[in-house]
């Protein structure tokens, strides 16, 4: 790490801490504030800007006995926090092996046919998404687009790909700090269902977001494209 880099991340923290008086009432929170700022900040300079590739060790990554337990909390708060859109089956929450959770948005729901614009109607449920993320940054999310077969391999990969753009592009301008966001189109490869029904391709149009633990040790998993 830079010297300069190690200068700015101490300045930071010691102001952080410096607004943390003894006898105030929010020192535990301003403090937990303060930290996360500039572990955040060190998380991303680990990435290089030109190859995205990871160049160094985080402070702050998870220790391997406390995944299980951090990623449970999060489950919970985004079933709790996104309970309406589950129970119209307009958001699937999914715990995988690795304790990476899986989040899939129905595209009928939150775009319009051949668009990648989000729909104003799905944006709360990307907001109270976005909380959960900001309270758990933790992590690393990775956005990946997918599509029906209908139109050329071309017009849906880059369909694909402008959904994933869109939908981390929106939760950056919700607080979600731009070095763990991660985006790619799948386009048309890799459906869930047959594409030779409307059901089929209705379950093949969707966006999955996979929030992935930062792990003390093996950090460079958590920014490698998901593949299960």
């Amino acid at each position: 790490m830079k010297p300069v880099l190690n200068t700015t991340l101490a300045i930071l923290f010691s102001a952080g801490l410096m607004s943390c008086a003894t006898d105030d009432p929010n020192k535990r929170a301003k403090t937990g504030a303060a930290i996360g700022a500039v572990t955040g900040a060190i998380i991303g300079h680990q990435i290089d800007g030109g190859s995205g590739k990871w160049i160094g060790a985080a402070v702050g990554a998870l220790a391997g006995g406390g995944v299980g337990h951090y990623m449970d909390n999060q489950q919970r708060e985004f079933e709790e926090a996104l309970r309406e859109e589950q129970r119209q089956h307009q958001l699937e929450i999914e715990r995988l092996k690795d304790d990476t959770l899986k989040l899939s948005l129905d595209s009928e729901v939150s775009f319009a046919f051949g668009r990648a614009e989000i729909k104003p109607a799905f944006e709360p449920s990307l907001n109270k998404l976005a909380d959960v993320l900001i309270k758990y940054d933790r992590t690393v999310v990775h956005v990946v687009g997918h599509t029906d077969s209908i139109g050329s391999d071309r017009y849906n990969q880059r369909l694909s790909e402008q959904r994933a753009d869109n939908v981390v592009g929106y939760l950056e301008r919700r607080g979600v700090s731009y070095s763990r966001l991660r985006g790619e189109g799948r386009g048309e490869y890799e459906p869930r269902a047959s594409n030779d029904t409307e059901a089929g391709r209705q379950l093949n149009r969707r966006v999955e977001i996979y929030v992935k633990p930062v792990v003390e040790g093996q950090e460079e998993r958590a920014y490698e494209a998901p593949r299960y």
